[in-house]
């Protein structure tokens, strides 16, 4: 068989990005545009159809030449069926994903939730390279996880396996989207980290975050570098307990590779040495000896690699 030339969808709330990979990993041609979720699911699967082919002409390949496609949705996927049970961020229910796909493009298609499908990617290519047991997380509005287990994707029973962001911590927390209360991502996601800060400024205590107009996760780590007191308290209460929340699931897990994603990873030793002083606390001590925390390096293009990485494979 020849060259695998695949194609891969990376598709959010906000934006669809669609690419076309080689066997390498190389991205040859990639496009990106807003996803329109409210205009319904039949637009939307038209669009992501019209990509693809963009893309593939774009990179001189005949369509003929297209091996496969791999789609990577946020929501909970009945896998088997290729379906998206549902979507809260696409507002979709029981979409055949891979039906409508095929119909369109007459390409095998594959989808994955769109967490697992990142965490393939920094395992073929990228912070994962050479590792077979990896715990990913991607710091954002939520707490997104994925597993790799032997180099493969581990759904659980119902697809539901690597959602970290779940674990509650505090149940008189707050309200989680989830429906229950004090998940780990009301504490330690992107979006949490600028509510406990915000609190604590309302509360009236001094910061030099007073002066900051719209306050981003970034900024209460940039304050914290330079001391100030309450970015420093918010941030060691974040690390802290997300410290805490990976030392659970390492102690089940035993992985070899922890890979923190999103714009929070980029904070440097101010996110990863606290993190980890809390996660070994707590952590057993041969847990400890087996794994490295590592931040994410594929960025923006971990979902459209992985969901490459995902075509490949299903037709190896």
């Amino acid at each position: 068989m020849g060259e695998k030339r695949v194609i891969g969808i990376d598709l959010g709330g906000t934006n669809i990005k669609v690419a076309a990979v080689d066997e390498s990993g190389k991205i040859v041609v990639k496009e990106e545009r807003p996803t329109e979720a409210p205009r319904g699911a039949a637009f939307v699967l038209d669009r992501i159809a019209d990509m693809a082919r963009t893309v593939a002409q774009r990179a001189g390949w005949s369509w003929n030449d297209v091996t496969g496609i791999g789609a990577g949705i946020p929501g909970f996927l009945d896998f088997e069926k290729g379906m998206i049970e549902e979507s809260p961020n696409l507002g979709w229910k029981k979409i055949s994903v891979v039906e409508e796909l095929n119909r369109r493009l007459q390409v095998p298609v594959v989808v994955e939730n769109d967490a697992n499908v990142a965490a393939l990617g920094e395992a073929w290519i990228g912070a994962g390279r050479g590792h077979r047991h990896i715990l990913a997380i991607t710091i954002g509005t939520g707490i997104g996880g994925g597993l790799i287990i032997d180099g493969m994707i581990y759904h659980g029973a119902n697809g539901m396996g690597g959602e970290i962001g779940h674990i509650v911590i505090d149940p008189q927390g707050d309200r989680c989207n989830c429906g229950n209360r004090g998940c780990l991502e009301t504490i330690t996601s992107a979006t949490a980290i600028v509510r406990h800060a915000k609190r604590r400024l309302e509360a009236g205590e001094e910061s030099s975050l007073q002066e900051v107009a719209a306050l981003t996760a970034r900024d209460v780590f940039d304050h914290a570098r330079q001391g100030d007191a309450v970015a420093c308290s918010v941030v060691g209460h974040m690390t802290e307990t997300l410290g805490y929340a990976l030392s659970l699931a390492a102690n089940i897990l035993n992985p070899e590779l922890i890979v923190i994603g999103g714009g929070v990873s980029k904070a440097g030793d101010i996110l990863f040495k606290p993190l980890y002083d809390s996660f070994s606390k707590y952590a057993l001590a041969r847990v400890c000896d087996a794994v490295a925390f590592r931040p994410a390096e594929l960025g923006n293009d971990a979902g459209v690699l992985g969901a490459a990485r995902l075509s490949m494979l299903a037709s190896s």
